[in-house]
């Protein structure tokens, strides 16, 4: 694939804000998790976003990992570019199964073409925290997700509310609220209160 352009102008803006949002703190928090899960130093010595994505790219460690998470895919070893783009496609697809949040996911372009390595390793972290809510036997990776807490209510006690007035509507039980005061179009009095 031919290198792309360094960019101008916006482009040159976007990606300098995009590196700007890149934690190395996370990055290295994602490194020790994967090695963990795959029980291997897959990662030496590599660490920043160019060193992660040339070991990410090709998918293969990311394959390896959604195997490791449950998947039932197969890693392809050829260094052709579309094969290794599938390899992260089955990677997403399953975190995507998983139940991670489409928002929490990148763009095959993010790593393959190094366009935002701050989403990849935000997704790694997410896929580590729906891992751990599903019971998979793998290391914690930041945070606990959290867990719904649906509230059920009786009739009777959603019928209580029925008798009650807010404080917008009015001064007293049986009144409502009004405009009174309220002068549209009309111009602003002004007086001196200091004579």
């Amino acid at each position: 694939m031919a290198s792309r352009p360094r960019g101008y102008g916006m482009s040159a803006q976007a990606a300098r804000k995009l590196a700007e949002k890149y934690d190395s703190q996370q990055e290295e928090e994602a490194r020790v998790w994967i090695e963990a899960v795959l029980g291997d130093k897959v990662f030496g010595d590599a660490q920043g976003p160019e060193e992660v994505q040339r070991v990410l790219k090709d998918g293969k460690i990311l394959a390896r990992l959604a195997i490791a998470l449950g998947a039932k895919i197969k890693v392809n070893e050829q260094n052709m570019p579309f094969k290794q783009m599938e390899n992260i496609s089955n990677f997403l697809k399953h975190a995507d199964d998983l139940g991670v949040a489409s928002s929490d996911l990148f763009q095959t372009a993010d790593l393959y073409d190094n366009q935002n390595m701050g989403a990849v390793v935000s997704c790694i972290h997410a896929v580590g925290r729906k891992s751990n809510s599903k019971g998979l036997p793998v290391p914690q990776l930041g945070p606990k997700e959290a867990e719904a807490n649906p509230r059920e209510f009786t009739e009777e006690q959603l019928r209580a509310s029925e008798g009650f007035i807010g404080a917008q509507a009015g001064p007293g039980k049986d009144q409502v609220a009004s405009q009174a005061g309220d002068h549209y179009g009309r111009g602003r009095q002004i007086t001196d209160s200091y004579k």
